[in-house]
């Protein structure tokens, strides 16, 4: 199985808001000894995420998607799920009563009566309406939950808000709840050396050979321009199986 993050929102790729969700998957993966293999940005636009959606939910990648499961007018990824399944939005009971939870909770810290028909909280339901089979991903953060959606293949997505305070616990929640089988399965190993004034072209031959030899190794170079505190270099490593990362280190170092 791969992991994937979609990461949904006008206010990222206007560069109003800064990416937080890419940074923190990728740390929640490498703690628990697993590895992001893709990673999607997309704007506020239904049919680009839908077509996306589909797409991805006929894989059997486990994939994040942050942002847009609010109930504003610029929230779609709820709508899009469920077009992308083919599949009606209904309002999840348990979604129903943690929302209404919230709405009693910020009722009373305001110090006012709650009317739960009124209609400004009979539309805060609306964030509880999801593709119908879905399941609930709890929010610790205010209780407004997020989705998860299955399919034949093994895959699941995971649906969370925006708002990476909310995100980041709800996905390191569906990893721990539902992926721990996954843990720690693959050894890794990673080692590199800085090449002072390095050139790509030079070390493409001795890379190659070394991926040649060693086939559950990668090779890699990571060039940097420098700056005033260090001249040009290479990064160039190896990674991969832990005794395979071993010998071909000591091969790329004589090499």
């Amino acid at each position: 199985m791969a992991f994937g993050i979609i990461i949904i929102g006008d206010e990222i790729l206007s560069g109003k808001r800064n990416d937080k969700h890419l940074a923190k998957i990728i740390e929640l993966l490498s703690e628990r000894g697993l590895s992001l293999s893709w990673a999607e940005y997309l704007g506020d636009d239904p049919a680009r995420i839908t077509d996306t959606l589909r797409r991805t939910m006929n894989t059997s990648d486990i994939v994040f998607s942050c942002g847009g499961i609010g109930a504003t007018p610029d929230d779609h990824t709820r709508q899009c799920a469920a077009a992308a399944l083919g599949l009606p939005l209904v309002l999840h009971p348990e979604a129903r009563e943690k929302i209404q939870e919230r709405i009693v909770e910020m009722a009373k810290e305001a110090g006012k009566e709650v009317d739960l028909h009124a209609p400004d909280n009979l539309h805060r339901l609306k964030m509880g309406e999801f593709p119908v089979g879905a399941e609930i991903i709890p929010n610790s953060f205010n209780k407004i939950p997020g989705f998860a959606m299955r399919n034949a293949q093994g895959g699941a997505h995971y649906f969370v808000p925006g708002f990476p305070v909310m995100a980041a616990p709800m996905m390191a929640w569906a990893l721990d709840t539902h992926h721990a089988d996954l843990f720690h399965q693959i050894a890794h190993a990673e080692k590199s050396v800085i090449v002072h004034d390095g050139i790509e072209s030079t070390l493409t031959p001795l890379m190659e050979a070394l991926e040649a030899e060693f086939a559950n190794v990668k090779v890699f170079s990571l060039p940097s321009v420098g700056d005033g505190n260090r001249r040009r270099h290479i990064e160039l490593g190896v990674k991969g199986e832990p005794d395979a990362v071993e010998h071909a280190y000591v091969k790329m170092l004589a090499g």
